[in-house]
């Protein structure tokens, strides 16, 4: 039987997971040429439908905390994740979040006590060169913009990660996630008209699927269990698990899109998974600390 913390840590990784399957549902589904439209609509209902069910608005300083925090997590991330998916083949911009790991570990060990062992740091460049040698072996034209896109992307995130888990949590992981998906929603939806304007043609009934789909399943779910696993779990273990998305990213590309999957590719997943089990079960000097229950008797 799965022990409690097994059990978060495979319910926290059903997150990157799914959002591993962005770049192969943009690229199949979505129209072209739409990354604010398609980051929108993938964030504000999915808002909207969590925000239904638990019925609780942010109380005090958590309008503002929510703001930044939905900005980072979903607003500038959506917008740049859906720009770099747009202007990259499939699975290439994934792949940029090698470095989120490390950014976080640095992040962490800055701002949240969490100690920066040998072993983070060594999985952490094991990660990035699994992840090299995924992208060395890509077949396909690199986007300047795509690049920066996706860095900047995996560098909101990272920021975001670590102040969700400095800041707690003040309600159930399903109440701020609806939080953040409905600021960042809004902020998304400025930006969108601002630049992109309302779409000229009627979406498809393909086009509906994936937004859809990205909206319910890789947003409102995912993220009700991502936000769950970074208030119980250290904050570079989560970013680690978030390296299953470019390994989802290039599977799903050679198995349905018919992507180039070579030998070298697989060496690169199977670094990256080593990785990802290195930082799991690496010993901390101190026991996690519980930042719902922290945030949430300060609240009280």
């Amino acid at each position: 039987m799965l022990s409690k913390r097994s059990l978060l840590v495979l319910t926290t990784a059903l997150a990157p997971a799914l959002w591993g399957t962005t770049y192969l549902t943009t690229t199949m589904f979505l129209p072209e040429g739409r990354p604010l439209l398609a980051a929108t609509l993938r964030a504000l209902p999915a808002g909207v439908l969590l925000l239904l069910a638990c019925r609780q608005l942010p109380r005090g300083e958590w309008w503002w905390k929510s703001w930044v925090l939905g900005i980072l997590n979903i607003g500038a991330f959506f917008a740049l994740l859906f720009i770099a998916a747009y202007r990259l083949p499939g699975g290439v911009a994934a792949i940029v979040g090698g470095i989120q790991p490390l950014v976080v570990a640095l992040l962490a060990s800055r701002v949240l006590n969490e100690r920066l062992t040998a072993r983070v740091v060594a999985a952490g460049l094991a990660g990035v060169c699994g992840v090299g040698l995924i992208t060395l072996q890509a077949q396909a034209r690199l986007d300047s913009v795509g690049v920066l896109a996706a860095v900047g992307g995996t560098l909101s995130m990272a920021t975001g990660i670590v102040l969700s888990k400095k800041w707690g949590q003040p309600a159930p992981p399903l109440t701020t996630t609806a939080w953040q998906l409905i600021t960042g929603g809004l902020t998304l939806l400025m930006v969108m008209l601002a630049f992109e304007g309302l779409p000229s043609t009627a979406l498809t009934p393909s086009n509906v699927v994936g937004y859809a789909y990205l909206s319910i399943a890789g947003t409102a779910f995912a993220y009700v269990m991502w936000f769950r696993g970074i208030a119980r779990l250290p904050a570079s273990t989560t970013a680690f698990l978030g390296l299953l998305s470019p390994v989802v990213a290039i599977l799903l590309g050679w198995a349905v899109a018919g992507e180039a999957f070579t030998p070298m590719q697989m060496l690169g997943v199977l670094i990256v998974l080593g990785s990802i089990a290195a930082a799991i079960f690496a010993k901390s000097a101190k026991p996690p600390v519980e930042y719902e229950v922290v945030a949430a008797n300060r609240s009280s």
